[in-house]
């Protein structure tokens, strides 16, 4: 076993495997990725931690029968009451007749953001959908509402005017506020999609512009833009305000940075090629990241980001990145989010021609 020292080093998971298909090693990095020490490891029979583990069998008695010297092979693997293992696996035959078959394995990162990316879109359709009908539902009752507060006022006796007229004033204020929420929800299916050449450098710097008249201290918003990006066919309006959502709650999670004067907010535009957006393949994309030095997304809200009326700012609405989204998907795109204390880097991803 001196001779597997080396192993421990990778940070690859690699397992050995006896004749039995039982474990016979596991190094530091298959503990942490199956999350079980190696002394629960030893002696199980690797197929059987997963539902699945036939296929792991399956490729186990090619090994054995001699019929490759290494295969590679995409599984994933699921397990009970925990999140299926997606990972790139190597199946090796190891020349020792008690520890015939090593295999190495990683998880596939590229096909867990696909499938994170498809469940965001799926969630996202049922929030617009939910949305737009929650919407139109309410909408009418509270204008029916206001109207009565407004008739019952003018039917007040004169002698309880005064006293009766705060309440009604209540009613027709909250739904005025209900009113404008509604309307909110309901701006992305409103707004006509109006379709021109886009430089997507004039929408970034028109957000900043935005961005430095309302922190005109204590932030410091940096460019790194690719300028031979090219122009794209969309809605210059759209994309402003999607733009200035992310960026402007960017620039409100920085406020602690903001008033010791070391906030940082930079737009980086970059090409990338080759690019899968919601199962479509395309040759050519914008990347466009706005990156915050600000505390990061809480850990709780982390994944619901993008859902509608969950904000991690207090007064928030909720609504900014959800409108976001819906502008950036009416383009093809997708906007991605990546945080930790110190960094939070929102990507936004369009196809271009």
């Amino acid at each position: 076993m001196n001779a597997l020292n080396g192993l421990d080093l990778l940070a690859s998971a690699v397992i050995i495997l006896d004749v039995d298909g039982c474990i016979a090693y596991a190094n530091p990095a298959a503990e942490q990725l199956l999350d079980t020490s190696t002394k629960s490891l030893l002696q199980q029979k690797f197929s059987a931690l997963f539902t699945n583990g036939e296929q792991i069998d399956a490729v186990f008695e090619q090994a054995l029968a001699r019929t490759f010297d290494e295969k590679r092979q995409d599984l994933t693997l699921e397990r009970s009451g925990k999140e299926p293992l997606q990972v790139d696996c190597i199946f090796s035959v190891v020349h020792d007749p008690d520890m015939p078959v090593l295999i190495e394995f990683r998880e596939n990162l590229q096909q867990l953001k696909l499938n994170r990316e498809e469940r965001m879109i799926d969630q996202s359709q049922a929030n617009k959908e939910l949305i737009r009908n929650l919407a139109h539902e309410i909408k009418n009752p509270l204008g029916g509402i206001r109207g009565a507060a407004q008739l019952l006022e003018m039917e007040l006796p004169e002698r309880h005017l005064k006293d009766l007229r705060e309440y009604t004033q209540v009613i027709v204020r909250e739904a005025g506020r209900l009113q404008t929420l509604v309307d909110r929800l309901l701006e992305p299916h409103r707004m006509p999609h109006i379709v021109g050449d886009v430089n997507m450098h004039e929408v970034c710097e028109r957000v900043r512009s935005l961005i430095v008249s309302e922190f005109p201290d204590g932030l410091t918003i940096n460019r790194d833009y690719d300028l031979s990006i090219p122009e794209f066919r969309g809605d210059k309006e759209q994309l402003i305000q999607a733009v200035l959502n992310v960026a402007h709650n960017a620039a409100h999670a920085l406020s602690q940075r903001i008033a010791d004067g070391d906030a940082e907010l930079t737009f980086r535009t970059r090409v990338s090629r080759q690019v899968t957006i919601a199962k479509v393949r395309y040759k050519l994309a914008l990347d466009l990241h706005i990156i915050d030095n600000g505390p990061g997304i809480p850990p709780e809200i982390s994944e619901r980001i993008f859902y509608p009326l969950v904000s991690g700012r207090e007064g928030g609405t909720g609504l900014g990145l959800t409108l976001a989204q819906t502008f950036i998907q009416q383009h093809l795109g997708v906007i991605e989010c990546e945080s930790r204390p110190g960094l939070t880097d929102f990507r936004i991803r369009i196809p271009l021609p």
